[in-house]
């Protein structure tokens, strides 16, 4: 059994002193990819930078205290690629890739379209080139999971108030239509196919007025898998109860 999380922990050196390192040790995750690290892996404690037992690998923004993204894996990969290879993304630490045996692991923060949707071009770009290499990988043979901050509720049962978000980036039709070309290709979303009528299932909620409190929020993150690895899916849950950011931990646990 492989258990593997996903969580924007909104800087992880404010996740280190919110505890995150208890967590690792009791929950032992398999693998752990972080996003929104906003920290270059110099500037990390030893034992935050590489626990005990764990391989980590660091993808950092030139821009300090903004994106990034961390993995950390029990089991050493075949080979790790920080970024997609194209400049204009892999300036801001959005993508690792590993090469994790039976499957690639694919672990991300996509952009944010902005409050002005100023970013959402860039964004767009960023996720058309993201799936062009996930189908690049399928077509080598690999299979794929992808997980991370998409920073896109698909459909209006991903957020607790889709009439009054049609125009806020996360939830504009171009969006969203990515998305749909993403399962459209095969990927699963595999929380929501497992829940494919569950309510109130978030993953982010703003520290505005108490949001999390109230479950006002929104499913942006994700796991996606190719479909030979769906029969080898046991579990695929969203741990809200997990505390130390604006987000909360995802999981997707393999048999095998």
């Amino acid at each position: 059994m492989t258990v593997l999380y996903s969580w924007n922990v909104n800087g992880i050196r404010a996740a280190h002193r919110k505890g995150i390192l208890d967590w690792i040790a009791e929950a032992q995750p398999d693998i752990l990819c972080v996003q929104e690290t906003k920290a270059h892996p110099d500037q990390l404690d030893a034992e935050l930078r590489e626990p005990p037992g764990y391989h980590s690998y660091w993808a950092w923004s030139e821009r300090p205290g903004y994106s990034g993204v961390g993995l950390y894996s029990k089991v050493e990969p075949r080979s790790v690629q920080i970024g997609l290879g194209i400049e204009d993304y892999d300036r801001e630490g959005r993508t690792i890739i590993a090469d994790l045996g039976d499957f690639t692991f694919i672990g991300a923060y996509f952009p944010n379209g902005g409050r002005d949707h100023a970013r959402v071009p860039f964004k767009m770009a960023y996720k058309a080139d993201f799936l062009r290499i996930c189908e690049e990988l399928r077509a080598a043979g690999r299979s794929v999971i992808f997980c991370g901050d998409v920073n896109t509720a698909h459909q209006e049962i991903d957020l607790a108030r889709p009439k009054t978000n049609q125009k806020t980036t996360g939830f504009l039709p171009e969006e969203r239509a990515w998305i749909d070309e993403v399962v459209e290709a095969g990927y699963v979303d595999i929380f929501r196919q497992r829940n494919p009528d569950l309510e109130g299932a978030y993953t982010w909620w703003t520290n505005i007025g108490g949001a999390r409190g109230r479950n006002v929020g929104w499913r942006i993150d994700y796991f996606f898998v190719t479909p030979d690895l769906v029969p080898r899916i046991t579990d695929a849950a969203i741990h809200a109860n997990v505390m130390g950011s604006d987000h909360c931990l995802i999981s997707l646990t393999l048999s095998g």
